[in-house]
């Protein structure tokens, strides 16, 4: 058994120790958005800082805890807070959630995320379901034989069916588009952002595609989320700031969760 094998099989035995709920759908929380964890009935909370080997995030409105509630008759693990890529350059440590969700039994995987939209018509407060992503980080996290690609769409078609189908239930607007995923930890130049446009992308951000890649090469069914928090760099004059993320994070708080909870009931 390799390091990582070894390091995922102990979290997941400390997590099983101290919790005894099951987990049949994952749920990852970007920047701005852990509140919906806070609200979940009856949790068992499982800190991160006490996992063995679990890694740490230092980012703002990341709490760093597993959150295991019943939402709608399913199984819910909340990952309140995301490990990126820039704060460890390691990536064992941004993936090891994916691993640790996949060796408690999760086969659905919901991500969200904070965006910077490049849809020019986007605005800040816009949910968008992700149809498709753009990797531009530059690693890769297929664990395919050789990282050989995944022979399907990342994103599960049925999934987005099914959270068009809950938003147009729940009257909440939802934006599409394609994601694209940089390795941060700056925003993006106006250059940069032009570039991603020509390259079909409608929104950018730190996360995401990494995990996405590393859950679909495991056979994992995928939905994703973008919280369009801000104008992206050139389409706004505008001073981008981590602030603004949490702002609009806790403003559309109430639409975020009321659309996450429509989704996992029809899950």
């Amino acid at each position: 058994m390799n390091t990582l094998l070894r390091q995922v099989s102990a979290s997941v035995a400390y997590i099983r120790e101290h919790c005894s709920n099951p987990a049949d759908i994952a749920l990852i929380l970007g920047s701005g958005l852990g509140a919906f964890a806070d609200s979940l009935p009856f949790p068992q909370i499982v800190p991160t800082s006490e996992i063995p080997h679990y890694p740490r995030s230092g980012v703002e409105g990341h709490r760093g805890r597993l959150v295991f509630a019943s939402v709608e008759g399913k199984n819910l693990l909340a990952f309140q807070g995301r490990v990126h890529f820039y704060e460890t350059s390691s990536l064992e440590a941004t993936l090891f959630p994916i691993h640790v969700a996949h060796s408690l039994g999760v086969r659905t995987l919901i991500v969200t995320n904070a965006a910077g939209g490049i849809n020019r018509g986007f605005s800040p407060g816009d949910l968008m379901l992700i149809t498709d992503q753009i990797n531009l980080t530059g690693e890769n996290a297929l664990s395919g034989p050789n990282g050989a690609s995944v022979h399907h769409s990342y994103y599960s078609e049925s999934l987005i069916h099914l959270a068009c189908n809950a938003a147009e239930s729940a009257k909440i607007p939802l934006r599409s588009g394609v994601y694209a995923g940089l390795k941060g930890p700056t925003y993006e130049t106006a250059a940069e952002v032009e570039m991603v446009y020509r390259l079909g992308g409608d929104a950018a951000g730190m996360s995401t595609v990494l995990e996405v890649g590393l859950a679909a090469s495991l056979g994992m069914q995928v939905l994703g989320i973008s919280c369009i928090t801000n104008h992206a760099t050139g389409i706004s004059a505008t001073r981008l700031s981590h602030a603004e993320v949490t702002e609009v994070g806790n403003r559309v708080k109430t639409t975020f969760a009321a659309l996450l909870t429509e989704i996992i009931r029809r899950v």
